[in-house]
Protein backbone atom coordinates (compact mmCIF):
# COMPACT_ATOMS: atom_id res chain seq x y z
CA UNK A 1 0.00 0.00 0.00
CA UNK A 2 1.55 3.24 -0.96
CA UNK A 3 0.72 6.23 1.39
CA UNK A 4 1.61 10.07 1.12
CA UNK A 5 1.56 11.95 3.95
CA UNK A 6 3.96 13.49 6.84
CA UNK A 7 5.23 10.93 8.50
CA UNK A 8 4.49 10.68 12.28
CA UNK A 9 7.45 12.49 14.96
CA UNK A 10 8.33 10.28 18.15
CA UNK A 11 9.22 13.99 19.69
CA UNK A 12 7.25 17.25 20.54
CA UNK A 13 8.80 18.92 17.55
CA UNK A 14 11.87 18.38 15.20
CA UNK A 15 14.47 20.76 16.07
CA UNK A 16 15.95 22.05 12.29
CA UNK A 17 19.95 20.46 12.06
CA UNK A 18 21.60 24.00 12.23
CA UNK A 19 19.98 25.31 15.96
CA UNK A 20 22.46 25.49 18.26
CA UNK A 21 19.81 24.36 21.60
CA UNK A 22 18.79 28.40 21.50
CA UNK A 23 15.23 27.62 20.61
CA UNK A 24 12.82 30.54 21.72
CA UNK A 25 9.46 31.09 21.10
CA UNK A 26 10.47 32.90 17.45
CA UNK A 27 11.09 29.44 15.69
CA UNK A 28 7.07 29.01 16.38
CA UNK A 29 5.92 32.24 14.97
CA UNK A 30 5.78 32.70 11.34
CA UNK A 31 5.03 36.68 10.50
CA UNK A 32 4.83 36.23 7.04
CA UNK A 33 1.59 36.89 6.70
CA UNK A 34 1.55 40.07 8.16
CA UNK A 35 2.31 41.89 4.54
CA UNK A 36 -1.35 41.26 4.32
CA UNK A 37 -2.50 44.27 7.37
CA UNK A 38 -3.32 47.45 5.80
CA UNK A 39 -2.60 46.14 2.24
CA UNK A 40 -3.77 47.40 -1.04
CA UNK A 41 -5.74 44.40 -2.56
CA UNK A 42 -4.03 42.53 -5.25
CA UNK A 43 -4.94 42.98 -9.08
CA UNK A 44 -4.23 39.17 -9.92
CA UNK A 45 -4.94 35.84 -7.65
CA UNK A 46 -2.69 35.62 -4.89
CA UNK A 47 -1.88 33.11 -2.73
CA UNK A 48 0.38 33.22 0.30
CA UNK A 49 1.35 29.86 2.54
CA UNK A 50 2.87 28.77 5.71
CA UNK A 51 4.16 25.67 4.61
CA UNK A 52 6.79 23.41 5.35
CA UNK A 53 9.35 25.34 2.90
CA UNK A 54 8.18 28.90 5.08
CA UNK A 55 8.19 27.90 8.64
CA UNK A 56 10.35 25.39 9.60
CA UNK A 57 8.33 24.72 12.82
CA UNK A 58 5.99 22.69 10.95
CA UNK A 59 8.04 19.63 10.01
CA UNK A 60 6.42 16.71 11.51
CA UNK A 61 3.42 18.86 12.99
CA UNK A 62 1.15 17.96 9.65
CA UNK A 63 -0.46 21.16 9.34
CA UNK A 64 -0.24 24.20 7.14
CA UNK A 65 -2.00 27.13 5.79
CA UNK A 66 -2.67 29.89 3.25
CA UNK A 67 -4.15 32.83 2.22
CA UNK A 68 -5.65 33.19 -0.94
CA UNK A 69 -6.94 36.93 -2.12
CA UNK A 70 -9.34 36.58 -5.40
CA UNK A 71 -9.93 40.39 -7.11
CA UNK A 72 -13.18 40.27 -8.94
CA UNK A 73 -13.20 37.86 -12.07
CA UNK A 74 -10.68 35.90 -10.59
CA UNK A 75 -9.89 31.99 -10.18
CA UNK A 76 -7.76 29.54 -8.85
CA UNK A 77 -7.39 27.53 -11.49
CA UNK A 78 -7.83 23.73 -11.27
CA UNK A 79 -5.30 21.54 -9.05
CA UNK A 80 -4.78 18.85 -6.59
CA UNK A 81 -3.05 18.44 -3.49
CA UNK A 82 -1.58 15.45 -3.48
CA UNK A 83 -0.77 15.07 0.10
CA UNK A 84 -3.49 16.30 2.04
CA UNK A 85 -7.42 17.89 1.98
CA UNK A 86 -8.06 20.98 2.03
CA UNK A 87 -10.16 23.02 5.05
CA UNK A 88 -11.33 26.09 2.76
CA UNK A 89 -12.65 28.99 4.35
CA UNK A 90 -14.06 32.20 3.03
CA UNK A 91 -13.76 35.08 5.67
CA UNK A 92 -14.94 37.66 2.30
CA UNK A 93 -16.77 37.54 -0.36
CA UNK A 94 -18.35 34.77 -2.46
CA UNK A 95 -16.80 32.25 -4.71
CA UNK A 96 -17.60 29.47 -7.03
CA UNK A 97 -16.24 26.37 -5.85
CA UNK A 98 -15.64 22.46 -6.96
CA UNK A 99 -14.28 19.34 -7.33
CA UNK A 100 -13.79 16.52 -9.27
CA UNK A 101 -14.48 12.72 -7.45
CA UNK A 102 -12.47 9.94 -8.79
CA UNK A 103 -15.98 8.60 -10.37
CA UNK A 104 -15.96 12.15 -12.37
CA UNK A 105 -18.68 13.80 -10.50
CA UNK A 106 -18.72 17.58 -10.36
CA UNK A 107 -19.57 19.22 -6.66
CA UNK A 108 -20.28 22.68 -6.62
CA UNK A 109 -21.18 25.18 -4.23
CA UNK A 110 -21.45 28.79 -3.91
CA UNK A 111 -20.25 29.99 -0.55
CA UNK A 112 -20.69 33.14 0.95
CA UNK A 113 -18.22 34.76 3.33
CA UNK A 114 -17.94 32.91 6.81
CA UNK A 115 -18.86 29.30 4.94
CA UNK A 116 -16.61 26.25 5.06
CA UNK A 117 -15.59 23.33 2.33
CA UNK A 118 -13.34 20.58 1.95
CA UNK A 119 -11.62 19.61 -1.54
CA UNK A 120 -10.63 15.24 -0.33
CA UNK A 121 -7.31 14.81 -0.43
CA UNK A 122 -5.58 14.40 -3.92
CA UNK A 123 -8.93 15.31 -6.18
CA UNK A 124 -8.99 18.19 -9.14
CA UNK A 125 -10.54 20.79 -7.39
CA UNK A 126 -11.07 25.13 -8.52
CA UNK A 127 -11.71 28.24 -6.92
CA UNK A 128 -13.77 31.15 -8.82
CA UNK A 129 -14.61 34.82 -7.90
CA UNK A 130 -17.85 35.30 -10.49
CA UNK A 131 -18.31 38.55 -8.78
CA UNK A 132 -17.56 41.34 -11.25
CA UNK A 133 -17.42 44.10 -8.66
CA UNK A 134 -15.96 42.43 -4.94
CA UNK A 135 -13.38 40.59 -4.03
CA UNK A 136 -12.69 37.72 -2.26
CA UNK A 137 -10.37 36.23 0.21
CA UNK A 138 -10.26 32.83 2.02
CA UNK A 139 -7.95 30.76 4.37
CA UNK A 140 -7.40 27.15 3.79
CA UNK A 141 -6.10 24.55 6.38
CA UNK A 142 -4.11 21.56 5.50
CA UNK A 143 -3.32 18.38 7.13
CA UNK A 144 0.25 18.08 6.00
CA UNK A 145 3.31 20.39 6.54
CA UNK A 146 3.81 20.21 3.26
CA UNK A 147 0.67 19.38 0.77
CA UNK A 148 2.17 20.29 -2.75
CA UNK A 149 0.08 21.73 -5.57
CA UNK A 150 0.09 20.46 -9.08
CA UNK A 151 -1.80 23.13 -11.06
CA UNK A 152 -3.33 21.27 -13.97
CA UNK A 153 -3.15 23.62 -16.70
CA UNK A 154 0.64 24.38 -15.99
CA UNK A 155 1.64 20.30 -15.51
CA UNK A 156 -0.66 19.56 -18.67
CA UNK A 157 0.81 22.32 -21.08
CA UNK A 158 4.10 24.02 -19.45
CA UNK A 159 5.86 21.10 -19.25
CA UNK A 160 7.15 19.78 -22.27
CA UNK A 161 4.49 16.75 -23.24
CA UNK A 162 5.02 16.44 -26.72
CA UNK A 163 1.86 18.20 -28.45
CA UNK A 164 0.31 15.25 -30.44
CA UNK A 165 0.33 13.67 -26.89
CA UNK A 166 -1.99 16.21 -25.71
CA UNK A 167 -3.86 16.79 -28.68
CA UNK A 168 -4.85 13.23 -28.90
CA UNK A 169 -5.88 13.27 -25.67
CA UNK A 170 -7.81 16.44 -25.62
CA UNK A 171 -9.31 15.27 -29.38
CA UNK A 172 -8.46 18.09 -31.07
CA UNK A 173 -5.67 19.61 -33.27
CA UNK A 174 -1.99 20.35 -33.26
CA UNK A 175 -2.43 24.18 -33.84
CA UNK A 176 -5.44 24.58 -30.33
CA UNK A 177 -2.85 22.51 -28.07
CA UNK A 178 0.01 25.30 -29.12
CA UNK A 179 -2.42 28.22 -29.08
CA UNK A 180 -3.26 26.71 -25.20
CA UNK A 181 0.46 26.75 -24.37
CA UNK A 182 1.25 30.46 -25.79
CA UNK A 183 -1.15 31.55 -23.48
CA UNK A 184 0.75 30.13 -20.29
CA UNK A 185 4.04 30.57 -20.82
CA UNK A 186 5.40 32.53 -18.84
CA UNK A 187 5.10 36.63 -19.46
CA UNK A 188 8.63 38.27 -20.06
CA UNK A 189 9.89 40.76 -17.32
CA UNK A 190 9.83 44.04 -18.28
Amino acid sequence: MAMAGDPDIITDFIVPPNENGTLDGNFFTYTGFRALVGADPPTAFKVMKASLAEFPALNGQSVSYAVLQFPNGTTNPPHTHPRSAELFFLIGGTLEVGFVDTKNNLFTQTLQTGDLFVFPKGLAHFQYNADAENPAIAISAFGSANAGTVSIPSTLFTTGIDDNVLAISFKTDVGTIQKLKAGLAPKPSR
